[in-house]
């Protein structure tokens, strides 16, 4: 305080009160404190915060802050009733006066409706019902009986408002007497008159009414007669005068539509798979017992007559169908054995639909206690045979129903069970199929599906696991069969295509195994012969099979992408010897473009055989333009193997799909059947390469592998003796090939930037300049800054902490200072005090003494 009294500084002093004025001069500078900061260059539009340097000014606008601030704070440090200004808006400058009125004002709208008040009405505000105050309906001034008139409602007689309301007039006139000299009447004869005379006037006013009601209907009646006489009929307009009807647009039509439409109706919730797997073996199950009952003739107990006594009247009988026969005439007599064969063909067609059981009265006629079965064969060995068919015709109801029973338990044995176990090798899954049609087999894996779901029971998954890899064997059986039953194979797929939906890991891992078995087989039989033959078509049916089951677009797949390669390996490492061998390896070529038909993935092998195929259906002549790899030879044995010579066969060839019981090995064929074969082959391998030329179309390296397919179709197949469509077929494979040719540019070497000579980088070395901090990278320097900067701001907030401290305690300095010299100024005057009454007691006693 001293110092700052010593610049000149004129602050507001620590004991100085609150409402106190401290002076504002500008305080007296000593120039030896100025600092002026000078510059070295004038530079155009950079401003200059801190030209020069005033300490005073700036040490008493600290401590002018920190008496606004840190002492305020200070001498506020025990208090806990601060006050707060709360208002809606106070404290913000981004809001207008008029809108802090508005929120204010809807904020005390808000809280006059709260919860608390929903029930309070507010004065201003009156409820009314139909126009009238609810306050004077609650009164009751308006109560008039419904009989009355709603004209008299609300009005009272003037002898009934003078005896309620005129302030005992009934009793002034009950005291006085009458005129005429009859004696006062009581109060009680007075209500009795008023009531008479309220009962009189009520009747006539609803005399009054009643006859107001019967003129106003009778004018209503006069009225429609009056009106008839005066309705005058308007003449039909004729054909030509009539008035087109507006055609109605379009949304009128719609909203009408959608009026007449059916409306939404509720539904029940959709079933989870579990529910589902439940009520389908639950299903299953009732329909297997019914079966098992059928066909043991156990059903009857169920429906069984009941006994029926003598003297029952038949009041309960019910006519279930109509038995009436309709009378018929053959040749001029009644026709009665139609009837009877009619009846006997419907009683054996309803047992056999509702699966009806034999009843009581077979079984009694099968023991033979009434049945009569000696007579019935007396009597055939009397009359003979031509008594036979008269005694068929006359078959009574019970053998009737006897022999409907019999064939219902016929019917329930033939048919397919509803619950099957679960196989646990392939033999049991073999003797569940075999003997079946292909729709049986379907239902007997559903329903073994259905009834081994696995939400059913713990280890159902498992089973059902096998299943899939037993019934992929199964299927690879159906293929080696000769001939291979490919409709059941076909059937098949969908269940394991649903098998492998459920259990796709283990789905993959069957199918995996069986190609690595099967390449296990082929590269044996490559290091055993140095060739490998075409395999079984049991493989190529799996290869198939793994392209429906698994998709075929992704870069890599656990099942596919071995498939593929095990499908090149095939058209690279088996030569074609055979007939057999081509169409299998036309069959892996289709199996192939449907692998690659969504990723279009280039496959130079598939071209390669498709380029040997065509070559051994050509002679053996030197071509230009192409060149024939393994396993295709251009010179030997097989080498026109698909060459055709007879012009007789050629011209009874016709173009269908390309059997694949050619490829079983196993049928002999004649020489007719193998010209016909072989143009099959051409024709498939040239729809082939129809369908790669569309599939890579746009891609440039198609077209450079292509080349040779081109120059064989142009040198030798255009131009040889062949049917119609296959020449057809090869001109529409070369126009393709020539259409699809201009649309992509040949494959080119990238061009590269040319590389540059060797040259020596100068050395560039950074030139030290003074004062700054050199020999360290960016980041090094930019954290050095933000230390020393840190280090800078440290520093300035401990010494303004230091100079609040100072502050605090110069403050409780002289808060001490102040106590200190108000407790002497105050021992002071109790000293001052003291004295004078020890001065004026020693004066009393002075007085006293000289008396």
């Amino acid at each position: 305080m001293g110092k700052a009294r010593a610049i000149g500084a004129r602050t507001k002093p620590p004991g100085t009160p609150a409402g106190a004025r401290v002076s504002r001069t500008k305080p007296n500078l000593n120039p030896f404190e100025v600092k002026v900061n000078r510059q070295k260059f004038q530079v155009l539009g950079r401003k200059m915060r801190h030209d020069v340097g005033m300490p005073g000014v700036s040490r008493a606008r600290a401590i002018q802050k920190r008496n606004q601030t840190l002492l305020k704070e200070y001498r506020e440090r025990g208090k806990s009733n601060v006050f707060r200004d709360r208002r809606l808006g106070e404290y913000s400058s981004c809001v207008s006066p008029e809108e802090k009125m508005a929120q204010r004002f809807a904020l005390e709208q808000q809280r006059q409706h709260e919860k608390k008040n929903i029930y309070n009405l507010n004065e201003d505000e009156e409820l009314t019902h139909y126009g009238q105050s609810l306050a004077d309906i609650e009164k009751h001034h308006d109560i008039v009986d419904s009989d009355s008139d709603t004209e008299d409602r609300g009005a009272l007689s003037a002898e009934l408002t003078a005896a309620h309301f005129g302030g005992g007039g009934l009793r002034k006139t009950s005291q006085q007497p009458d005129q005429e000299g009859e004696r006062p009447r009581s109060r009680k004869e007075l209500i009795e008159e008023l009531i008479t005379k309220s009962k009189q006037e009520k009747r006539e006013r609803q005399a009054l009414r009643e006859g107001t009601l019967e003129l106003t209907e009778q004018l209503d009646r006069d009225w429609r007669e009056v009106q008839a006489l005066l309705a005058r009929r308007a003449q039909p307009p004729q054909d030509g005068d009539r008035p087109e009807r507006p055609q109605p647009d379009a949304y009128d039509v719609m909203v009408r539509e959608l009026g007449f439409e059916m409306k939404a109706q509720p539904s029940n919730r959709m079933k989870t798979e579990e529910e589902l797997a439940k009520e389908e073996q639950a299903r299953l199950k009732r329909l297997e017992a019914e079966r098992v009952q059928r066909m043991l003739g156990q059903g009857a107990d169920e429906k069984r007559p009941t006994h029926v006594s003598a003297d029952d009247l038949q009041d309960g009988f019910v006519l279930d169908r109509d038995d009436r026969r309709l009378l018929s005439y053959r040749d001029g007599r009644m026709d009665v054995q139609g009837e009877l064969s009619g009846e006997a063909s419907d009683g054996v067609n309803a047992e056999e639909e509702q699966g009806e059981e034999p009843s009581e009265e077979d079984a009694e006629d099968s023991s033979g206690s009434d049945s009569h079965s000696d007579l019935e064969c007396d009597e055939e060995s009397e009359d003979g045979d031509s008594r036979r068919p008269e005694r068929e015709q006359r078959q009574t109801p019970r053998d009737r129903a006897a022999g409907g029973g019999r064939e219902a338990r016929d019917a329930a044995r033939a048919e397919l069970p509803y619950t099957f176990e679960a196989p646990e090798s392939s033999q049991d899954l073999k003797s569940l199929l075999s003997g079946k049609s292909a729709e049986q087999q379907i239902l007997v894996v559903e329903r073994i599906r259905k009834c081994h779901h696995p939400s059913l029971a713990e280890g159902n998954k498992a089973k059902l696991e096998r299943l899939f890899g037993f019934l992929l064997e199964h299927v690879g059986d159906l293929a080696a069969d000769d001939p291979p039953d490919l409709v059941v194979v076909d059937k098949l797929v969908g269940q394991l295509f649903g098998l492998c939906q459920m259990f796709p890991d283990s789905a993959s891992e069957s199918v995996r195994f069986v190609l690595r078995d099967a390449m296990h087989e082929m590269e044996g039989a490559i290091e055993a012969k140095g060739r490998a033959a075409f395999p079984g078509l049991e493989v190529l049916v799996y290869l198939k099979v793994a392209g429906m089951l698994f998709p075929t677009s992704d870069f890599w797949h656990p099942v596919v992408t071995p498939a593929l390669v095990c499908m090149s390996q095939l058209l690279t490492k088996c030569p074609v010897l055979s007939l057999h061998d081509a169409v299998k390896g036309l069959f892996v070529c289709c199996t192939f473009l449907d692998y690659v038909a969504l990723s279009q993935r280039l496959v130079p092998e598939l071209i390669n055989f498709l380029l040997g195929i065509l070559y051994m259906a050509t002679p053996n002549k030197p071509g230009q333009g192409y060149t024939l790899v393994h396993p295709f030879r251009p010179l030997g044995r097989n080498s026109e193997l698909l060459l055709v010579s007879s012009e007789e066969d050629t011209a009874t060839w016709q173009r269908r799909s390309l059997s694949l019981r050619w490829a079983s090995g196993q049928t002999a064929q004649t020489g007719t059947e193998a010209n016909h074969t072989r143009l099959s082959c051409l024709a498939v391998c040239l729809a082939l390469v129809k369908r790669c030329v569309r599939l890579y179309s746009t891609l440039p390296a198609f077209h450079e592998i292509a080349r040779p397919l081109r120059a064989l179709l142009t040198q030798h197949l255009a131009h040889r003796r062949h049917p119609p469509e296959l020449q057809e077929l090869c001109r529409s494979t070369l126009a393709d090939m020539e259409a699809q040719g201009g649309c992509y540019q040949p494959l080119i070497c990238e061009k590269s930037k040319p590389v540059p000579l060797k040259l020596f980088t100068p050395r560039l070395v950074k030139v030290l300049e003074f004062g700054k901090k050199q020999g360290s990278s960016k980041e090094e320097q930019e954290r050095k800054r933000l230390v020393h900067k840190h280090r800078r701001e440290f520093k300035g907030a401990v010494r303004e902490i230091r100079k609040d401290n100072q502050f605090l305690a110069r403050m409780q300095l002289s808060e001490i200072m102040e106590r200190d010299a108000e407790r002497k100024r105050k021992v002071k005057q109790l000293f001052n005090n003291l004295a004078e009454q020890e001065g004026e007691w020693k004066a009393l006693k002075r007085k006293k003494f000289k008396k």
